[in-house]
C-alpha cells in the first residue's frame, strides 16, 4: 500500500510540474501570444538593422518610427558609389536599407502589410522566401539578395517563422515602393 501512495505521490508531483505548450499552428494570426512572439523574434534576429530606415540624431542613427519595417524608401536616391570599391566591399546606405557590393545593389524590402509589402503575402508565401529564399515568396523567382540572412533562418522553428509573419501583419501599413536590385556595373 505504501509503495502505491508514493508512486500515485510520485506521478502527481511530476504531472503538477510539467507546463503545457500552447501549439502556435492553431492559433489565428491575430493571437496576442503569437504577435508578442513574433515582435519579440524581429527584434532579436535584427530585421529592423535592415528594413527599417535610419535617421540621424544626436546620438546617432536611430530608427525612423514612420517607416518601421517598410524597408528602402523608393523616394530616396542612391549617393554615387565606386564600382571597384564595390567589387570588394559591400557598402551600406547611410540609412541601412540599401547595399552595393559584387552582387549589384540590393535594397531591403517593406514588410508591412500594405499591399506594396507583404499585404497579400500568404503564410505560405513569406515561409517560402525567409526560409527557401525565393523572392517574393514565389519558387521560381531569383534569390534573395545579401545582405537577407535566409540561409540562417531556414534552422527556424515553423512556430517561430509563423509567430514572425504575425507580427508583421500586425504593424501600421506604410506605403513604399522598394526599387528592384540594380546588376553589378562591369
Amino acid at each position: 500500500m505504501k509503495k502505491i501512495l508514493f508512486a500515485a505521490g510520485m506521478l502527481t508531483m511530476i504531472a503538477c510540474q510539467q507546463t503545457a505548450k500552447t501549439n502556435t499552428a492553431s492559433l489565428p494570426l491575430t493571437d496576442t501570444t503569437l504577435i508578442n512572439q513574433g515582435k519579440y523574434l524581429v527584434s532579436v534576429t535584427g530585421c529592423n538593422d535592415c528594413h527599417t530606415s535610419k535617421v540621424m540624431t544626436d546620438h546617432g542613427p536611430a530608427l525612423d518610427s514612420n517607416l518601421l519595417l517598410a524597408g528602402h524608401p523608393g523616394a530616396l536616391g542612391l549617393p554615387p558609389a565606386d564600382p571597384e570599391t564595390a567589387r570588394n566591399w559591400a557598402l551600406f546606405h547611410f540609412n541601412g536599407t540599401a547595399v552595393k557590393g559584387p552582387w549589384g545593389t540590393s535594397f531591403a524590402a517593406n514588410l508591412t502589410p500594405d499591399s506594396t509589402g507583404i499585404g497579400f503575402w500568404t503564410e505560405e508565401q513569406f515561409v517560402r522566401a525567409f526560409q527557401h529564399g525565393d523572392a517574393k515568396g514565389i519558387a521560381g523567382n531569383r534569390k534573395l539578395l545579401p545582405p537577407m540572412p535566409w540561409q540562417a533562418y531556414q534552422a527556424m522553428k515553423p512556430e517561430d517563422v509563423r509567430a514572425i509573419f504575425a507580427y508583421l501583419k500586425s504593424i501600421p501599413p506604410v506605403k513604399n515602393v522598394v526599387p528592384e536590385p540594380i546588376a553589378p556595373q562591369p
